[in-house]
């Protein structure tokens, strides 16, 4: 098939800082490049509309009686006053897919949208909301005794999923970031999936862009500071360094979040330099030597890529999407437990030779892992909603695997 699909785009977060809206935003600018059509609904401070070439961008503002999620998001219990506004926008484009990327209020208008207009659903997974909100619970009710924490936490995860795979079961198809997340949703919907890697740009993130040139050695974190991020394994890793007598380290804790008052008083040698972007955010990757990512809930790892683009390695956990970005042992480590990943973050921070070497073959893992090849595969979901386009899906997925993998795991 050679038509290109007219595509609504619903998505939460768009300005912030995560993985979610960085995608969100290369998914626009690659429509604007190839002249796709598209309509892209989203949060956000500034409401109004915007024409960008073949893009018309809607910027819809939360209300008062908004509650926040992060610290630069909130969720509006009365969005749905929204809904004759975008029901317009949606009727005037016509779209043939709409596109939405959670199940927060935005996901929610385009499902009721797509069921009421006959418009195909495709959803994105981009974040493991139960576990997300089961780390969040166990740190409310920390306090309380294993008994009742423990059976507590692990019914709101099963309940939290039960109804994400209810909510997503509505798409006619569902995107995921990892081939094996691809093959979950497949297992667990009885519906097709398809492979939404993310790309990096390499020029921006470049080993280039290093000012520092110390014996400070600098292992770094970049993201949420948040619970569900695990972050809290940052003090325990500058506990066993001081430990080893190691005192010429820095620990480079990028980004804001609900944990960064307990870290600055658990910590003395961290530093805190805020949300960055662009070269900002470039130099900081560049400067660090080591990138450590103790999360058990990402679905991905947006962060992971532009680290290996800058030439430094990554000690990961073995659960969730960061655990496919990391070849083990050739650039950087992947763990099974906390211990492991404090062991091997402080290991691998004091064997300089052995952190360029798999530096270099971090930045080589990510050459030519472009957003263009990841958004080509989005689109061939979008296509698949098209009449006739079954036939583009290779049996069982396995050729779109295939052409994945070349890109996320080379």
């Amino acid at each position: 098939m050679t038509s290109v699909p007219r595509v609504a785009l619903f998505c939460e977060t768009f300005h912030e800082i995560n993985g979610v809206a960085l995608t969100a935003r290369q998914l626009v600018a690659y429509a604007n490049r190839h002249n796709f059509p598209m309509l892209a609904i989203h949060g956000g401070l500034r409401p109004g509309e915007q024409e960008e070439g073949s893009v018309r961008r809607v910027e819809v503002k939360r209300g008062l009686l908004s509650f926040p999620i992060e610290k630069d998001l909130k969720y509006d219990l009365f969005f749905w006053r929204h809904l004759s506004r975008i029901r317009n926008e949606v009727l005037r484009f016509k779209p043939d897919v709409i596109h939405i990327t959670s199940p927060g209020e935005l996901g929610q208008l385009g499902a009721y949208l797509c069921r009421t207009l006959k418009i195909p659903l495709v959803a994105s997974w981009h974040t493991n909301f139960h576990q997300f909100v089961a780390r969040r619970l166990n740190k409310m009710i920390g306090l309380l005794p294993n008994a009742v924490v423990d059976p507590t936490v692990a019914w709101s995860q099963d309940r939290g999923l039960r109804l994400l795979l209810w909510f997503y079961g509505m798409a006619k198809v569902t995107l995921a970031p990892t081939q094996s997340q691809v093959e979950w949703l497949e297992k667990e919907l009885k519906t097709p999936s398809f492979l939404m890697p993310r790309g990096v740009d390499a020029e921006l993130f470049n080993p280039k862009r290093r000012t520092v040139n110390d014996a400070v050695r600098r292992l770094g974190f970049a993201g949420r500071i948040t619970p569900e991020k695990g972050v809290r394994l940052l003090a325990e890793i500058e506990k066993e360094l001081k430990k080893r007598g190691i005192g010429d380290f820095r620990i480079v804790i990028v980004g804001h979040g609900s944990e960064v008052e307990w870290l600055r008083q658990n910590m003395a040698l961290a530093e805190f330099p805020g949300v960055l972007r662009g070269e900002d955010l470039a130099r900081a990757y560049a400067n660090m030597d080591l990138f450590v990512f103790p999360s058990r809930t990402d679905t991905f790892g947006n962060v992971i890529q532009e680290a290996a683009a800058s030439g430094v390695p990554s000690v990961v956990t073995n659960e969730g999407g960061p655990k496919d970005l990391v070849i083990p042992g050739i650039t950087g480590y992947v763990t099974s437990s906390d211990e492991e990943f404090v062991r091997k973050a402080v290991e691998l921070i004091q064997d300089s030779a052995l952190l360029k070497k798999m530096g270099n073959a971090a930045r080589e893992k990510v050459a030519g892992v472009s957003w263009d090849a990841a958004f080509d595969m989005t689109y061939a979901a979008y296509r698949y909603c098209l009449p006739g386009g079954a036939e583009e899906r290779a049996p069982g997925g396995k050729a779109r695997m295939q052409s994945a993998r070349a890109q996320t795991q080379r």
